[in-house]
């Protein structure tokens, strides 16, 4: 496997940034547990993990990066809905029958999206200098940008935002098929050294999408 990237992406650096994230480590295997209990098609896991076990998918959740996605790549996005906060969107906008009863089948999916984003806003707010500040695109693929936006954002400002912005909410390398059924099938046949290799393909994963000009990780 490729372990090539330069510039402060390599993966040794890649894991020290995550060993300095190890007090948040715990939120985000609880978040990566949950969210593979949300496993709905539109969401991109399509059944994919549905055969594994519950003590299968704790060890699927175990990765050291989100498993979710967030569109948090896409800074000018939230960089406009953080400037927005508090102002109503359709989706916000209290006694239209069919929001409420599209906001009562996602009740799932917003809950879990209120937690990610307060998450995403603790990680953007602790990120400080040196290998650290690689934590929030490592571990939630979060644009420089992205992070200044949310580390400066009230947490009430975060939290508003979750019920209108559920469409951001996808599995993390949702078209990596590759990605997808290795960890699966190194969950559900207990293999080891296949996981930790698919945990460090899924880190690559993280740097080549912060580093879009470098060739692809190879296969696991």
């Amino acid at each position: 496997m490729q372990d090539g990237y330069t510039d402060g992406w390599s993966p040794a650096a890649s894991r020290a940034a995550a060993g300095d994230f190890s007090l948040g480590i715990g939120s985000l295997h609880a978040l990566n547990r949950r969210f593979l209990d949300l496993d709905r098609q539109d969401l991109g896991l399509s059944g994919r993990l549905a055969r594994l076990s519950a003590a299968q998918k704790d060890t699927v959740a175990s990765c050291p990066y989100a498993l979710f996605d967030v569109r948090l790549h896409d800074a000018s996005h939230w960089r406009s809905r953080l400037r927005d906060a508090g102002v109503p969107r359709v989706a916000d906008v209290p006694g239209d029958r069919d929001v409420n009863r599209e906001v009562d089948r996602a009740a799932e999916v917003t809950d879990f999206l209120r937690l990610a984003l307060f998450f995403a806003w603790h990680v953007a707010a602790s990120s400080g200098t040196g290998v650290s500040r690689l934590a929030p695109q490592l571990v939630l693929g979060m644009h420089a940008h992205t992070t200044a936006a949310f580390a400066r954002a009230p947490v009430s400002a975060i939290l508003e935002l979750a019920l209108s912005e559920t469409g951001c909410l996808s599995a993390r390398w949702r078209d990596c098929d590759r990605y997808w059924s290795a960890l699966a099938a190194a969950a559900e046949g207990a293999d080891e050294p296949r996981l930790q290799r698919v945990r460090l393909y899924g880190i690559q994963l993280a740097a080549a999408g912060q580093l879009p000009l470098r060739a692809e990780p190879r296969e696991v």
